[in-house]
């Protein structure tokens, strides 16, 4: 199968959406944590589901997945709070009524403090806004709180030790109906891959403990990555994304790609354009096709150019559809191309 290249992280779906991705010669789009699928009852119900799959299709672009539940769908398990039993067993019900949908891929994050930054408005290359983390300032607080998927809750100290718990714990019961259904389960990386951060442990920031993730998932075919190359490269840029690229490829658990960078690693970096970061994008991208990746990527975290809206102030669609997001899209095109890659948009 071609590797696909998909318009991702797709807020809500109308026209203007639509629009910018036929006219980027895209034939898929991703979603995350669509304001589509209302999921009143603590899951997403099957007609809401189809729903959105049938007005994409009829707008030419297939669903190549959806990522991350509503934060109130499972705040208990990622906490390890009562209640917990009910939150997992509605994720069950997410789980197969995405796949009666006919929506096979779902992404998950395993961070209760979710995203966090320190700056919003950082200065990129000709300007261009772009996030940036400072460790040190940490303390001052996420500037990401107020978004959708952030708490809206002081939260309880969480180590290390807790948080492997309800990984666990989670893993082990959604695992066996994704397997059943035939949904894939994709992580995201810690961002920021530090060891805490708001009082909370960070388990996934480093390609140990996504190695380790694997081993909890007991080699289950419905488990895998969403490999944020951005997250990856903040860890130990090149090497890091080096070292999780020859582990997860190999064994096919490289499910899709957030094709992002940034200058600099922990305890201090700031987003960029593609090309000016960390790692190599054209090394990278081959070092994937090596190992045998044939899944769908999509550009993430954009920075915004002149005339664009802040990158994550505003996610109404006509802000989603930047200059920064066209520029990411067709420097990965130009890049397949230039590299001779199997692929489709």
């Amino acid at each position: 199968m071609a590797i696909r290249l998909t318009l991702g992280h797709i807020e809500g779906f109308d026209d203007t959406v639509s629009t910018f991705a036929q006219q980027l010669g895209l034939s898929s789009v991703q979603f995350h944590s669509p304001s589509d699928l209302k999921g009143e009852r603590g899951y997403w119900e099957v007609d809401e589901l189809r729903d959105l799959r049938e007005r994409c299709e009829r707008a030419g672009l297939v669903v190549e997945g959806i990522e991350n539940v509503p934060y109130r769908h499972w705040n208990r398990v990622l906490r390890g709070l009562p209640g917990r039993d009910e939150q997992l067993e509605n994720y069950r019900t997410t789980i197969r009524n995405m796949a009666a949908a006919g929506i096979r891929m779902l992404g998950h994050n395993f961070m209760p403090t979710y995203v966090w930054r320190t700056d919003l408005r950082a200065r990129g290359r000709g300007n261009a806004l772009v996030t940036a983390f400072d460790a040190g300032r940490a303390e001052e607080g996420n500037e990401l709180a107020g978004y959708k998927l952030a708490p809206d809750e002081p939260l309880e100290s969480i180590g290390p030790d807790q948080m492997w718990d309800n990984y666990r714990v989670f893993l082990d019961a959604v695992l066996p109906v994704a397997e059943e259904v035939g949904v894939q389960l994709a992580v995201h990386p810690d961002d920021p891959p530090v060891e805490s951060v708001g009082g909370v442990a960070r388990i996934l920031s480093s390609p140990e403990g996504l190695e380790r993730a694997y081993e909890v998932s007991r080699g289950s075919p419905a488990w895998g990555l969403d490999l944020c190359l951005g997250t990856v490269s903040e860890m130990a840029g090149q090497q890091s994304v080096n070292r999780v690229i020859d582990f997860f490829g190999p064994k096919g658990r490289i499910f899709y790609i957030h094709f992002r960078d940034v200058q600099g690693t922990v305890p201090r970096f700031k987003e960029s354009f593609l090309g000016e970061g960390n790692y190599d994008p054209a090394a990278v991208l081959r070092r994937l096709i090596d190992v045998g990746f044939d899944g769908f990527m999509i550009d993430d975290h954009v920075p915004a150019m002149i005339g664009d809206e802040d990158t994550w102030a505003e996610t109404a669609s006509a802000a989603y559809c930047s200059r920064g997001r066209a520029h990411a899209i067709g420097y990965l095109q130009g890049l397949l191309n230039a590299l001779q890659v199997e692929w489709r948009g």
